[in-house]
């Protein structure tokens, strides 16, 4: 029996040492979600309060879940098959409902949100579900306990839609956790128990290209809000340093991510007897802070090209230090995963961040955002000069 038969008719091909490539169904789907990293950074913009940050925060995990478990769905299913491609266009409309929905997400379009991540997460997996056959008892009891899971979170997420308030955050909080928990417990269910990881067949090339794209997605979101505010306005020297502060910042995160890091992950990945305990930790986990860093950072950046003179508020240090800080934490986290040591030049990094933020008020936002990119910029050359050292050994 051919494999792709015995996997199920829907299912990618798993053929021997051959990467599965993105295809452009997968593309099409991501296009939503440029515009929803957008409706992220200007919702944080808009809300840049502890509220308002815990609640863009829950926005962010859940836009960053329901696209990484469509990314582990069509790693598993093949959108060149038409039910599949079908599939993935109809989340790609439940993307667009979510994302128009932000804004307003904690207001008067708080069920529209919940209805639409609900769909989209317990639909797809419903999906799974019904194209796994029963000649594939682990895999279909996989697709099983993940419904079951999503199924329990979509409740405190409908009636979290139609809360309000404090009752409304607190629903929805839960509901994450419910998530957020599955896969760590490897999507435990009473009488049945928990999934192997060894169940989780993954083709570790395609997680990591996917993963990456996202990546270009949230640095692309940030050339765009830079570009677009850079236009609007009056270009003086201090507003054009902002610009090319932001954009050499912008720069050295895709040095850090892409230079080495996204390569040797792609090929760790592809190499390794676990596969899917590598895919859970460092593309669905350790690829959070990021994201979020880079969603943070572009908000700095906005902040600094409107408003480049005089001191620092507290809104532009905890942008523009937080965000490359938590970008570093997140890439030297999932560099460890696969390097398994920490890289040096990404942790002074971070000591250099914090040291930054201990005189930040005392600067104009101009020097600071200056100073923030310099130092993502020595992270960047330190690792490539440490790694071709290396290398040459």
């Amino acid at each position: 029996m051919p494999a792709d038969n015995a996997r199920g008719a829907l299912y990618r091909p798993m053929v021997p040492n051959q990467h599965s490539r993105v295809t452009y169904a997968e593309l099409f789907f991501d296009l939503v979600f440029v515009f929803a990293v957008t409706q992220l950074s200007h919702t944080l913009l808009a809300h840049f309060t502890p509220l308002g940050g815990l609640q863009v925060t829950l926005l962010f995990l859940a836009v960053w879940w329901v696209w990484v478990f469509t990314s582990w769905i069509t790693n598993w299913l093949n959108p060149e098959k038409t039910p599949v491609r079908l599939l993935l266009f109809a989340l790609t409309l439940g993307g667009l409902v979510l994302s128009t929905s932000i804004p307003k997400a904690f207001d008067d379009r708080g069920l529209w949100f919940a209805l639409a991540y609900a769909s989209m997460q317990v639909g797809k997996t419903v999906f799974l579900w019904v194209s796994t056959p029963p000649s594939q008892p682990l895999a279909r009891m996989n697709a099983i306990r993940i419904t079951s899971w999503l199924a329990l979170s979509a409740v405190f997420w409908i009636s979290g839609g139609f809360a309000t308030g404090q009752t409304r955050l607190a629903l929805w909080a839960m509901a994450l956790g419910i998530e957020y928990i599955s896969p760590a417990v490897r999507f435990w269910i009473p009488r049945y128990g928990a999934s192997s990881v060894a169940d989780w067949v993954v083709e570790g090339g395609h997680m990591a290209e996917r993963c990456a794209g996202f990546i270009i997605i949230a640095l692309g979101e940030s050339i765009v809000v830079t570009g677009a505010t850079f236009a609007e306005l009056t270009w003086t020297t201090e507003t054009v340093l902002a610009f090319v502060s932001a954009f050499v910042g912008t720069l050295a995160m895709w040095w850090i991510y892409f230079h080495k890091g996204a390569e040797a992950g792609s090929e760790q990945i592809s190499r390794s007897s676990e596969p899917g305990r590598l895919a859970r930790l460092a593309y669905t986990y350790l690829h959070m802070p990021i994201v979020a860093g880079i969603i943070v950072t572009a908000v700095a950046d906005e902040l600094v090209l409107k408003h480049p003179h005089g001191h620092s508020d507290l809104k532009t240090i905890l942008s523009a230090i937080g965000g490359p800080l938590l970008f570093l934490i997140g890439t030297i986290l999932f560099k460890h995963s696969f390097r398994g040591f920490l890289q040096l030049s990404h942790g002074v990094g971070i000591l250099a961040l914090c040291a930054l933020a201990w005189f930040a008020g005392g600067l104009s936002p101009l020097w600071l955002s200056i100073l923030t990119s310099a130092i993502m910029v020595v992270v960047a050359v330190w690792e490539s000069m440490s790694l071709r050292s290396s290398e040459h050994e």
